[in-house]
């Protein structure tokens, strides 16, 4: 009945002015986006990732999808079971995740494991490359995620859906209204999945049947409330409460490389908590007819809790790699925004930021020890409009401050001190816009962009393969792009871009570094000793035939070199990403979409291993049954190949899900 002759991937917000045009439309939350825009002109190019293009491609998780959009490559981090993503070549340390505008990272290593964040209670995610506006504050190396959240735009509206994936379940809940002056808004969900399928060629192995796959369990409980008061027009206060709760095992090593440690030490693993509680407020004062004050005020909770193992039963903690090891970090802090638009063709913002980073860790059978640091930036920015040019240029300094940082010494049984350290940095940014036409633009920007080293970085003993380096310098890097997006035929839209980055005192892991007297051994050390380039190209295409079909398809590529040593490969990162779309409207309510996306190989580990390319195909069914109500329907990995994002961890096989969906 549906004839579909083109395979697909990726997503309809591929084109940032697609997503954008349709803002209006969207269930946004305009408080939360860190935007250079102005009423007279618009020179971000940020793009954007909307609702309905997470509900098309079913995807559950921040990290999937992002990996709707070039120049984004989805990986795991194996040995955690955490799921991130690279931007550009650069890691989530580098690229920081906001919701709302508030910064979410874990303060200990600057990581978000964006398998725990759940994409239910989203209305847009915006992405900034490597010029992203100096508006984001501190640590943006490679760009920045910001993820904004829902806000009602009726007095009453409410969507949702229940049903059951394979070897799991998924149900959410989104109800809302704004009455006058005043909303609310309020989000439920739940995820969670036993394990799942391997494909029916993996070759099992020594922890590894070949079935389910062995301790691939989670479950993620969420809930996001908002309250918010709009006095006068302009004016707008909002208070935002979101708590996570999560837990997940981490599969064993199932790979083939004598190297790995994990080959004949296995890490029996799991998290029985991994809990995030966030309060925040945002309210936007108009200051006079022409400026405006933006408060940012926030408070971030992280419960985490890691145990490790005797065996596969998961019950005992006798031997001596068996651990209990927890964290009790908490961050707060805030920001000022002031914009003006009182001069011809200017637009002039200026931002202050402030964020206190405290972690705390212990067992059960050590004291609790305590790192703190803080962080402050600040950015001014100026938009400028000379006809059909738009530019860009701001400027930051930013600083970061050790306030305490602590270790337990076994040996003497007693809390140590590290020295104190700080690090600052100036950074800048140029861009410009050039309208061709209406609906055609020419961009290019540079920018000089830090990011500081974490607690991790700076403290981190490395289960006592290392020797701390309090005395880390920032790393750097230059980043430039220029690009192309428009109209090509009234059916026929593209983006391209060419990007460049040379980065340097990049923070790499030293071997034999130090020499440790108490061993009597040389260890290794974290240092600035790493220059690099990285450059590539991004190209999208995006067709629509008829009012029944469109399909489209992107490239992206990508090639990393370590100039410091070339023998040290980069890893997570293929160097060739290729998509295909397509969907077909047999009627407005009844739709099939199918995507697929190729991967060449990438390396998994520094020394050379390497985990294979692959291809995937995915399909997914909406039939609308009644006037609220709808079916879904989809399978992932279609063709059931055997492929992994990291060497060892085996991704699912063919597997599915089944649900009720309902908008009112």
């Amino acid at each position: 009945m549906m004839k579909i002759s083109t395979l697909l991937l990726s997503c309809m917000g591929l084109f940032p002015y697609l997503s954008a045009a349709q803002s209006d439309s969207l269930p946004l939350y305009r408080l939360g986006l860190v935007l250079v825009e102005a009423p007279s002109a618009r020179v971000d190019t940020v793009q954007r990732i909307s609702i309905q293009h997470l509900e098309y491609y079913h995807r559950q998780t921040l990290s999937e999808a992002l990996n709707l959009l070039p120049g984004i490559y989805q990986a795991n981090i194996g040995a955690r079971n955490e799921s991130v993503v690279w931007i550009r070549g650069f890691d989530l340390r580098q690229v920081p995740v906001f919701v709302d505008g508030i910064p979410v990272y874990v303060p200990f290593d600057g990581y978000v494991d964006m398998g725990r964040f759940t994409t239910f209670d989203l209305a847009e995610i915006q992405v900034a490359k490597g010029g992203s506006s100096v508006l984001y504050g501190p640590n943006t190396l490679g760009g920045a995620i910001n993820i904004v959240t829902r806000k009602p735009l009726r007095p009453f509206e409410a969507n949702g859906a229940f049903g059951i994936i394979t070897a799991g379940r998924q149900a959410h809940l989104n109800a809302g209204g704004q009455w006058g002056k005043f909303y609310v808004q309020g989000s439920i969900s739940h995820l969670q999945r036993d394990s799942f399928p391997l494909p029916k060629t993996f070759a099992p192995t020594r922890f590894e049947d070949g079935s389910r796959r062995a301790n691939a369990w989670n479950e993620d409980n969420k809930i996001n409330a908002k309250i918010g008061w709009q006095p006068a027009v302009g004016h707008e206060y909002s208070l935002a409460y979101i708590r996570q709760k999560g837990k997940k095992g981490n599969p064993l090593y199932a790979g083939a490389d004598p190297q790995n440690n994990q080959f004949a030490r296995p890490r029996y693993w799991h998290w029985p908590r991994w809990d995030k509680e966030s309060w925040y407020f945002i309210g936007r004062t108009p200051i006079g007819e022409y400026s405006y004050l933006k408060t940012r005020l926030f408070y971030d909770a992280f419960d985490n809790e890691l145990r490790s193992y005797d065996d596969a039963t998961y019950t005992t903690q006798n031997r001596p790699f068996a651990f209990t090891s927890i964290y009790d970090d908490h961050t707060w802090g805030g920001s000022l925004e002031y914009g003006i638009e009182k001069w011809p063709r200017h637009f002039l913002k200026v931002a202050a930021h402030y964020k206190r980073d405290v972690h705390e860790e212990y067992t059960p059978t050590t004291p609790r020890v305590r790192m703190a640091d803080h962080n402050a930036s600040f950015g001014i920015e100026d938009v400028v409009q000379l006809g059909p040019l738009q530019l860009v240029a701001g400027l930051s300094y930013s600083q970061r401050h050790s306030l305490e940082a602590t270790y337990y010494n076994p040996q003497r049984r007693e809390i140590v001190p590290f020295p104190s350290n700080r690090n600052d940095a100036l950074n800048g940014q140029f861009g410009v816009t050039w309208a061709v036409a209406n609906a055609t633009r020419l961009f290019a920007s540079l920018a000089h962009k830090t990011r500081f080293p974490t607690l991790k970085d700076r403290y981190s003993f490395r289960l006592g393969a290392a020797v701390p380096n309090p005395y880390l310098r920032p790393e750097r890097a230059w980043n430039a792009e220029v690009g192309y997006e428009g109209q090509i035929v009234t059916t026929l839209q593209a983006r391209m871009a060419l990007f460049y980055s040379r980065l340097s005192d990049v923070i790499v892991l030293v071997d034999n570094a130090v020499f440790d007297e108490v061993t009597n051994r040389r260890l290794a050390q974290q240092q600035n000793a790493g220059d690099a380039v990285f450059y590539g190209a991004e190209a999208e295409l995006s067709y629509r035939g008829s009012s029944k079909w469109h399909a489209g398809v992107q490239y992206s590529f990508i090639r990393r070199r370590n100039l410091s040593n070339p023998n040290l490969f980069f890893t997570d990162v293929p160097e060739h990403k290729t998509g295909l779309w397509a969907a077909y409207f047999l009627r407005p309510k009844i739709w099939l979409t199918l995507w697929g996306e190729y991967n060449s190989q990438r390396y998994s580990t520094t020394y050379g291993t390497k985990s294979g390319a692959f291809a995937v195909v995915h399909a997914k069914g909406h039939i609308q049954v009644w006037r609220f109500l709808a079916f879904e329907a989809g399978v992932f990995n279609l063709l059931d190949r055997n492929y992994a994002l990291v060497e060892g961890f085996p991704e699912p096989g063919r597997n599915g899900f089944i649900r009720l969906v309902f908008n009112y």
